[in-house]
């Protein structure tokens, strides 16, 4: 079994409205990438929020009362924790610098994934934008997986990824918040192992695995690759949403 992990060259930096199926499709056409049956497309969330228009102007923003209140305890601007309200279900914890929530997507990150980082054009402040996630990453999984599939005539997944940290681990890994095509978990239980042990309780959050992997090549910084071509991913292609991923409350030992 071999999984290849390739970074797409020449994807441009991305402007509210570009076509991200071409720029893709383009991209694969130069480093003669010829698509297959179970090729899978790894995108950082940062363009897809770029392209359908998720950045935010701080000047525009009004902090109600309870973003000011909180914006205080936090030691955080008070726009920036309005928006981290209004992308929120629910504040589940905070210190000084952070602030813990259940996003409306269902997950658990922190500041509501909202990003400063390579967000506003060149001469501006960056300290002045802010890029929410994408409204629903699986819609935006589907829209990208029907454009390259249509083009390429085979079946394809698509991932779009961004990087989290973890609660009981340091540092931050890439990790699905949208999906099409590929599994999430993979279910093993049932499965025998070397040694004729039934397993009981393994379920693989393969889409994460991946996402970590190709996040490896996207880089956290300079971010200069945020598309990877992945072949050889070692389970098959399926219908998929991002809710199997997301641990159910009434289980998480952490909420």
């Amino acid at each position: 079994m071999t999984l290849t992990l390739t970074p797409l060259a020449g994807i441009p930096l991305i402007k509210k409205g570009d076509d991200l199926t071409q720029f893709i499709l383009q991209s694969l056409e130069s480093m003669q990438i010829e698509l297959i049956e179970g090729d899978v497309l790894i995108l950082a969330q940062k363009i897809v929020s770029k392209a359908e228009g998720r950045m935010v102007n701080l000047t525009e923003v009004s902090p109600s009362n309870q973003a000011l209140k909180l914006a205080e305890k936090t030691e955080k601007d008070a726009r920036v924790v309005e928006l981290i309200l209004q992308e929120s279900q629910m504040v589940l914890r905070t210190r000084p610098g952070l602030i813990v929530v259940e996003h409306n997507l269902g997950f658990v990150c922190a500041n509501a994934g909202i990003d400063h980082s390579n967000v506003g054009s060149p001469g501006e402040d960056p300290k002045e934008w802010a890029l929410l996630l994408p409204e629903d990453p699986d819609v935006s999984a589907q829209v990208l997986r029907a454009g390259l599939e249509s083009d390429s005539g085979v079946r394809l997944g698509v991932l779009i990824i961004d990087s989290h940290g973890r609660s009981w681990r340091m540092g931050t890994v890439g990790i699905t918040i949208g999906i099409s095509g590929l599994p999430g978990l993979v279910d093993l239980r049932g499965k025998v192992d070397l040694f004729g042990y039934t397993l009981q309780v393994s379920e693989v959050g393969a889409a994460d695995e991946l996402a970590a992997a190709a996040s490896l090549l996207m880089g956290q910084a300079a971010e200069g690759s945020p598309v990877v071509h992945a072949r050889g991913f070692p389970y098959p292609l399926r219908e998929a949403k991002l809710s199997e991923l997301i641990r159910p409350e009434d289980q998480d030992l952490f909420r």
